[in-house]
């Protein structure tokens, strides 16, 4: 079965970043496909390349990557909401005249109609947060 998976919480701030990552791992132990992950609202933290936990936590955006690239799943991010809370790749720093950007390697920008796609082309959508 094909699925994506739409995350609205942070990281840190609630359990839907690390809920749905769980989740994710559980669907590729039982050899299901994810296509995409669509992080939306504050979800957008992780992909932040600057998040810096305690060495004794676990490194949730991190994981991600590791995930994502291990398997060939789409991390993307809402430009809207990525933006309006500083998080910028570098086309987007240039665009609004910013010194840097901070967009983790493996995440990309991109606007709600990757969420919609998604939606249409997979099999289910499960989303994390509220």
């Amino acid at each position: 079965m094909n699925y994506s998976i739409a995350i609205y919480g942070g990281p840190y701030s609630d359990q839907a970043s690390l809920s749905a990552l769980h989740f994710a791992r559980a669907l590729l132990k039982r050899e299901h496909r994810i296509q995409r992950v669509f992080f939306y609202h504050d979800g957008v933290y992780n992909s932040s390349a600057l998040v810096t936990p305690p060495q004794d936590e676990i490194n949730v955006p991190t994981q991600w990557q590791t995930l994502a690239s291990e398997h060939g799943i789409e991390l993307v991010v809402c430009i809207a909401a990525a933006v309006r809370r500083g998080l910028l790749d570098e086309k987007e720093a240039k665009r609004y005249s910013k010194s840097s950007y901070n967009l983790a390697e493996g995440y990309t920008l991109s606007g709600l109609g990757q969420l919609i796609d998604a939606s249409i082309n997979c099999d289910k959508l499960i989303t994390f947060g509220a």
